[in-house]
């Protein structure tokens, strides 16, 4: 699961569509501590991601479905709901592997993944025959406007990682970001709590 070819950024580093951004002990916003986000899109204009570590308390994806209306035909009641980030926590959004592909509202975001924000998605979350192999369903989004998180990197707010299929849908939730920190050979002990603001 590779990210796709990116571009320069300033001649300072690259868009960091389809990679994990992992927040540095002492974050100031405590909506981010231990977070680990993965970034579905990054251009020179925003920035725009889905904490996959942050479950909704006792919320699993079948009960909500349920109170939306969609009737699943198959329940895995272990699939908790995340919470995706501070923005519009009332609109859904489905992160999956890209065997299931809603024609008109999937978006691709890295190699075998994508995104997909419409009823659609709902529907094969709870399908037999649609639903993805692997998939998150998150409320909220995490989002940075133009340069924001570029300067957020530059303060040392977040560190970057390669994204893999059990950091971002694994259940073990509890354990996502030390496993993210080690996945780039750093343990929270030997981190530095200074950080800048997200």
């Amino acid at each position: 699961m590779d990210a796709p070819e990116t571009a320069p950024l300033d001649g300072e580093g690259q868009f960091l569509t389809g990679r994990l951004l992992v927040a540095m002990p002492g974050i100031e916003d405590p909506r981010f501590e231990r977070a680990v986000v993965y970034l579905c899109s990054h251009d020179d204009e925003q920035a725009m991601g889905l904490a996959v570590n942050r479950p909704v308390e006792g919320l699993t994806v079948y009960e909500l479905l349920d109170k939306l209306g969609v009737d699943p035909e198959v329940r895995a009641p272990s699939d908790l709901v995340m919470l995706g980030g501070p923005v519009e926590r009332e609109r859904g959004f489905v992160l999956h592997t890209d065997d299931y592909v809603s024609p008109d509202s999937t978006s691709p975001v890295a190699d075998g993944l994508a995104l997909t924000v419409t009823r659609d998605a709902l529907d094969a979350l709870g399908s037999r025959i649609h639903r993805p192999r692997r998939a998150i369903l998150a409320l909220g989004y995490s989002g940075w406007g133009p340069g924001q998180l570029e300067q957020e990197l530059r303060d040392n707010v977040w560190l970057i990682c390669d994204a893999d299929e059990a950091l971002l849908f694994g259940d073990d939730h509890e354990s996502k970001w030390t496993r993210a920190l080690a996945k780039i050979g750093i343990t929270a002990d030997h981190l530095s709590a200074q950080a800048g603001r997200a």
